[in-house]
C-alpha cells in the first residue's frame, strides 16, 4: 500500500494530437458523417426532466434525517447532478440549439446547472474549448494535473484521496495553471445559481441545499460514474492518450464514454457518437478502450505505474483568435 508509483514525470510528446488527422481521414472516406453534426432535438427535454426531478427531490428530502440526506445524495441525486455536468459538457459544444443559437445554449447550460448547486457551466465552457484545441497542452489544458498532484499523490492511499478530492482540484486547478478574467456570463451564472439556492433554502430549509451540493461533490469524487475522468485521457497504454468506454454507464452520461469519437468530432452530440463508431469502425475497433469504469478506478489506485503523472503532455502554440 505504501509503494510509490514508478512514473516521475508526464509523458512528454512532440507530435500533434491524433484527433485532427484522424478526423480528416474519416471525413474524406465517410463524408456522410457530416450529417450527424448539429443539435440533438431531445437533449433539452431530457435535461429539463432531470432538473425538475431534482427540484421534486428537494421537496421530498426536506424532512429526512441527515444520514438519509447524504445517502440519497450519493445514491440518487449526485448521479443526476453528475449526468447534468455531462449534459453541460455537450451543451458547451452548442448541441442543444445549434451553433446559430449560441446564447440559447449558454443560458440553457445555466438552467442545467441549477441542481448542481454551485455555478459551473460558464467557467466550464471557457476552459473546455482549450481542452479540445490544445489537448495535453502545457499551461493550456487544465484537465492535466499539476506537478504537485503528480508528485504527491503517488501511493494507493494518496491516489484514493486524490479521487475523493477531484472536484476540488478541477475547480482550483484552472486558477493556478491558466487563470483567465472572469466573464460576464460567469457572473450571471453565479447570480442565477445562488438565487435559486436561496429560494430552495427559503422554501424547504437547509437540507435540500445540502442534498444538491453534497451529491455533486460526492459523485464527482469517488464514485463509479467518476471513472470517466480517469478513463478518458490517462495513459493506460504507452502511446495512447484518449480512450473510449462502450459500457452501460453511457446511458446515464450522454455517451461521454465515446471519448475518442467525441474528440474526433466534438460538434456531434453524444446521442449520435455510436453511429460514428459504426460508420468508421475500422478506425476505432482496434484502438485500446475500457470495459469498466470501476475497473479503471481500481487499476488507477493499485497499479504502481499509474497516477496523476500518467498523462501525455505537449507544448502547443496558441491559435490565433478569430
Amino acid at each position: 500500500m505504501g509503494n510509490r508509483v514508478t512514473r516521475e514525470d508526464f509523458e512528454w510528446v512532440y507530435t500533434e494530437q491524433p484527433h485532427t488527422q484522424r478526423r480528416k481521414e474519416i471525413l474524406a472516406k465517410y463524408p456522410e458523417i457530416k450529417t450527424l453534426m448539429g443539435p440533438d432535438p431531445h437533449l433539452k427535454w431530457i435535461v429539463s426532466g432531470m432538473v425538475f426531478t431534482q427540484l421534486l427531490a428537494c421537496y421530498l428530502v426536506k424532512d429526512l434525517s441527515w444520514k438519509w440526506i447524504f445517502f440519497w445524495a450519493y445514491a440518487f441525486g449526485g448521479c443526476i447532478n453528475h449526468s447534468l455536468t455531462l449534459a453541460i459538457h455537450d451543451i458547451s459544444h452548442n448541441v442543444a440549439f445549434g451553433n446559430k443559437q449560441a446564447k440559447w445554449n449558454r443560458w440553457f447550460a445555466v438552467f442545467a446547472n441549477l441542481p448542481v448547486g454551485i455555478p459551473y457551466s460558464a467557467s466550464f465552457k471557457k476552459y473546455h474549448i482549450d481542452h479540445h484545441r490544445y489537448l495535453g497542452g502545457a499551461g493550456l489544458d487544465v484537465d492535466i494535473p499539476t506537478d504537485f498532484e503528480g508528485w504527491f499523490f503517488c501511493t494507493p492511499l494518496r491516489k484514493l484521496l486524490w479521487l475523493f478530492l477531484q472536484p476540488l482540484f478541477y475547480s482550483l486547478r484552472p486558477l493556478y495553471v491558466n487563470p483567465k478574467a472572469v466573464t460576464r456570463m460567469e457572473i450571471l451564472n453565479a447570480l442565477v445559481q445562488f438565487s435559486v439556492d436561496l429560494i430552495i433554502y427559503n422554501l424547504w430549509g437547509l437540507k435540500p441545499v445540502v442534498y444538491l451540493i453534497a451529491g455533486t461533490i460526492l459523485c464527482l469524487g469517488f464514485h463509479p460514474i467518476s471513472g470517466h475522468f480517469i478513463a478518458e485521457h490517462y495513459m493506460f497504454l504507452k502511446g495512447y492518450e484518449t480512450y473510449s468506454y462502450y459500457g452501460p454507464l453511457n446511458w446515464l452520461t450522454f455517451n461521454v464514454g465515446y471519448h475518442m469519437e467525441h474528440h474526433d468530432f466534438p460538434s456531434i452530440p453524444g446521442c449520435r457518437l455510436p453511429m460514428v463508431k459504426k460508420i468508421a469502425a475500422e478506425y476505432y475497433d482496434n484502438l485500446p478502450h475500457h470495459q469498466s469504469w470501476i475497473r479503471v478506478l481500481w487499476d488507477f489506485v493499485f497499479d504502481d505505474t499509474l497516477g496523476p503523472y500518467s498523462r501525455v503532455k505537449r507544448l502547443c502554440k496558441l491559435a490565433k483568435e478569430s
